[in-house]
C-alpha cells in the first residue's frame, strides 16, 4: 500500500508496533507508536544478502506529512544507490563538531599548553588572544554554528567580502585562521586532510608597514631615550574635552620614564630583538662571558648576540626578581613599553615609527656594514630564509654603493694615467 495521509490515519487504528510499507518507494516505511507514527528507511548497507539492514529514523508523524517523509526517503535511496550508507553518514555527523565548538577547544587547549609548556606550544598567548577576538567578532557570527564538513568557499568568501570593505587586513586574518582551524582539524581526524575552505580566495594586497630609521635619527632616538629617562618629556594635557578629564591639571612637571623602560629600548636598538624577547630575558639566561642572551621568542628558544653597549646596559640593571628588565612585580614580565616608547618617539620627532621599525633599522645598519642575509637572518633569529629576503633591496643597494666606490676609484685611475701619457715624437 503506498503510504498516503488515509493510509496513515487507517494504521492509527492498530496497535502499537504496526508496519506500513511503501509500495512505490522501497524501503520507505511508517510504524505505529505508543506516541503516534514514525516515519523511517530500510535498507541493506552493501551488496549481498548477508549486507547488513540499518534502518533510520526519518521524523516523527506530527511534524512530517507523509509527502514530505517520503521526499527524505527517496533522497536516503539516491545515497544508498550510489553505495552510501546514510546511517553511518548521520552518525560521523554527530561526531563532528561545529566550527564554533572545535574553535574553542582547540584555542584552550593551545592557551594551557602555552601557560604550562611555553618552549613546546605552537601557540604564543598574544596570538591566542588576537585569534580569540578575529573569530569572536567576524568568523563565528558567520559560520560558527555549522560543522566543519558544512563549510565551504561561499561562506568563507562572503565573510572575506563583508570584511574587506572597511578592514582588508582584518580579512586576510580571517582567511588565515580558518585556514587554520581546518589544518588541525584535520590533524584530529575531523576532517579529511587538505580541508580548506578558505584554499583558492585571493587575500589582499597589504601595504608593507616597514620604517628604517637613518644613522641620524638613530642617534636623535638614543638622546631622547636619555633626556626622558633622566629630564623628563613634557607633559601633554589630554585632549578630550569630557567629564573624565574635567579636573585633569592643565600644568604638570616633565615626567620622565623609568629606567627599565629606557634600557628595554635600547637592547631593542641594539640588538634587533623582538619586543617580548627583551621584555621576558632572564637573568639566568645572560651568559655575560660569553656575551649572549638566551631567550625565548617567537621562533622557540634562541641566542641573541650581545654586542658591547647591550652588555653594558645589561649589567647595569639591578637584579630585582626574575627578569632583566625590572617591572612592578618581581616574578612577572613587564607588560610593554607603550607609553614609554609614545613619549620618547615624539620627542625624537619620530612619530608614527613603530618600536619593531627597531628591528628592521638593525638590519638595515648590518647590511649597510657589509653583513650577508644569511648572518642578518641569524642574528635576528629567522628560521626560514625567506623571511630574512625583505632586507634583500637593502642589500642591493649596499652592493650598488660599493660597486659606484669601486668605479669612481677606476675612473680616477683612469684620468691620472690619461693625464700623465704623453704623446709620441717622431725619432729624428
Amino acid at each position: 500500500m503506498r503510504i498516503t495521509k488515509r493510509a496513515i490515519d487507517g494504521l492509527m487504528e492498530h496497535e502499537p508496533g504496526a508496519v506500513l510499507r511503501d509500495e512505490d518507494l522501497k524501503g520507505f516505511q511508517a510504524r505505529r507508536t505508543q506516541n503516534g507514527i514514525t516515519y523511517a528507511f530500510e535498507y541493506r548497507a552493501g551488496s549481498g544478502r548477508l549486507a547488513p539492514v540499518r534502518r533510520m529514523t526519518i521524523g516523527k508523524g506530527g511534524a512530517l506529512t507523509p509527502d514530505e517523509a517520503r521526499k527524505e526517503a527517496k533522497a536516503l535511496s539516491l545515497e544508498v544507490a550510489q553505495g552510501k550508507d546514510p546511517a553511518a553518514r548521520k552518525a560521523k555527523d554527530k561526531l563532528t563538531p561545529t566550527v564554533a565548538d572545535f574553535a574553542t577547544a582547540w584555542l584552550d587547549g593551545a592557551e594551557q599548553m602555552a601557560l604550562a609548556q611555553p618552549e613546546a606550544a605552537t601557540l604564543r598567548p598574544r596570538t591566542i588572544a588576537t585569534y580569540r577576538s578575529l573569530l569572536r567578532r567576524h568568523v563565528l557570527p558567520s559560520f560558527g554554528n555549522k560543522r566543519l564538513d558544512q563549510v565551504d568557499g561561499a561562506d568563507v568568501k562572503r565573510l572575506f567580502d563583508k570584511v574587506k570593505l572597511a578592514q582588508p587586513a582584518t580579512a586576510n586574518r580571517c582567511l588565515e585562521i580558518v585556514g587554520s582551524i581546518y589544518r588541525n582539524a584535520a590533524s584530529d581526524l575531523l576532517v579529511p586532510r587538505g580541508t580548506n575552505p578558505a584554499a583558492g580566495i585571493a587575500a589582499n594586497r597589504e601595504r608593507l608597514r616597514e620604517r628604517f630609521l637613518s644613522p641620524a635619527e638613530l642617534a636623535s632616538l638614543g638622546q631622547a631615550i636619555t633626556k626622558a629617562e633622566t629630564e623628563g618629556v613634557p607633559y601633554e594635557p589630554p585632549k578630550r574635552d569630557s567629564k573624565r578629564h574635567k579636573h585633569v591639571p592643565k600644568h604638570r612637571p616633565p615626567q620622565r620614564i623609568d629606567a627599565g623602560a629606557a634600557a628595554a629600548l635600547r637592547l631593542l636598538i641594539f640588538t634587533g630583538a623582538r619586543l617580548r624577547e627583551i621584555l621576558h630575558a632572564e637573568w639566568a639566561n645572560v651568559d655575560v662571558a660569553s656575551a649572549r642572551l638566551r631567550v625565548f621568542g617567537k621562533t622557540g628558544w634562541r641566542y641573541i648576540v650581545l654586542p658591547a653597549p647591550a652588555l653594558e646596559v645589561i649589567v647595569a640593571q639591578p637584579r630585582v626578581g626574575r627578569y632583566v628588565i625590572g617591572s612592578s612585580h618581581p616574578e612577572k614580565p613587564k607588560a610593554d613599553l607603550a607609553r614609554p616608547w609614545a613619549a620618547v618617539s615624539k620627542l625624537a620627532g619620530l612619530e608614527g615609527v613603530r618600536i619593531h621599525d627597531l628591528r628592521h633599522s638593525f638590519a638595515s645598519v648590518a647590511v649597510s656594514g657589509g653583513a650577508s642575509l644569511p648572518m642578518i637572518g641569524a642574528l635576528l633569529g629567522h628560521t626560514q630564509a625567506q623571511t630574512t629576503k625583505r632586507y634583500a633591496h637593502l642589500a642591493d643597494d649596499a652592493l650598488k654603493a660599493a660597486a659606484d666606490a669601486v668605479a669612481r676609484q677606476i675612473n680616477i685611475a683612469e684620468d691620472a694615467r690619461a693625464n700623465s701619457v704623453r704623446p709620441l715624437r717622431a725619432i729624428p
